[in-house]
C-alpha cells in the first residue's frame, strides 16, 4: 500500500438501483478511477488528503455500446483536509455513462458465501438461548421499525450520536444504511468520515 496526496472528485449519478458515486482521483503519479462501496456516503464535490492506495489494476465494462476500459484504484483509506465544490466542467469531465458497481459485481462470477452455507441457528438452540429451563423467553418489546434497523445496522445497532458505516458490507446494504441514517436525521460528515445526529 502506498499513500499518496491527491484530489478526488466524487460526482453522483442517478441510477436504477439509487444514486451512487464514482470519482477520479488525480495524484502526481497519474489519475485513476475510484469506484470504493465507502464512496456513496459522500457529497458530489472535490476532496483534498491523503490516500492510501491498496490496489491500482485496469478494468473493464460494456456501456452503451462501447467498452470502456480504464484504470482504477482501490483506495484503503484516506485523510482528507479540504472540500470544494465541483465545477460544471469538472462534473462534465465525470462520465455521467457510468455503469453502476452493483451491476459491475452481478456479471461477475458468484464467490462461494461460507455465511450462505451456514445454517441459522433457531432461538430456542441451547447454545443460543439463555432463559432458564421450565420459563417462556420474555417477549420482545421492541417496535416493528427498531427491529427493522437493527436488522439494518447488525452489531452497529443500537446507534450512537455518531455512527462510522462498515464499507465491506454490501454495496446495497451500505445505500440502505446511508438513506435510513439520513432520514433519522443523520449527516454525514467527510473530514471525519462518519455520521453524526444533527442536532435540534
Amino acid at each position: 500500500m502506498i499513500t499518496l496526496p491527491g484530489q478526488l472528485s466524487i460526482r453522483t449519478i442517478h441510477g436504477r438501483n439509487g444514486d451512487f458515486n464514482v470519482g477520479r482521483l488525480a495524484t502526481n503519479i497519474g489519475d485513476f478511477v475510484v469506484k470504493n462501496a465507502e464512496l456513496d456516503q459522500y457529497a458530489e464535490g472535490k476532496y483534498e488528503g491523503d490516500f492510501a492506495i491498496a490496489e491500482i489494476r485496469p478494468s473493464s465494462y460494456n456501456a452503451n455500446g462501447r467498452m470502456v476500459i480504464e484504470i482504477r484504484a482501490l483506495l484503503g483509506g484516506m485523510t482528507l483536509s479540504n472540500i470544494d465544490a465541483l465545477s460544471r466542467d469538472e462534473a462534465n469531465r465525470l462520465s455521467p455513462q457510468e455503469v453502476d458497481p452493483i451491476d459491475e459485481e452481478a456479471t461477475l462470477p458468484a464467490k462461494p458465501d461460507a455465511q450462505a452455507k451456514a445454517k441459522p441457528r433457531s432461538p430456542r438452540d441451547p447454545l443460543i438461548d439463555t432463559t432458564p429451563f421450565g420459563r417462556e423467553p420474555a417477549a420482545s418489546l421492541e417496535d416493528p421499525a427498531d427491529a427493522e434497523d437493527a436488522e439494518l445496522f447488525g452489531p452497529l445497532w443500537p446507534l450512537g450520536e455518531i455512527v462510522k458505516l462498515d464499507a465491506t458490507v454490501d454495496r446495497r446494504v451500505l445505500r440502505q444504511q446511508r438513506d435510513r441514517l439520513g432520514a433519522l436525521g443523520y449527516e454525514f460528515e467527510p473530514l471525519s468520515q462518519d455520521w453524526h445526529l444533527a442536532k435540534t
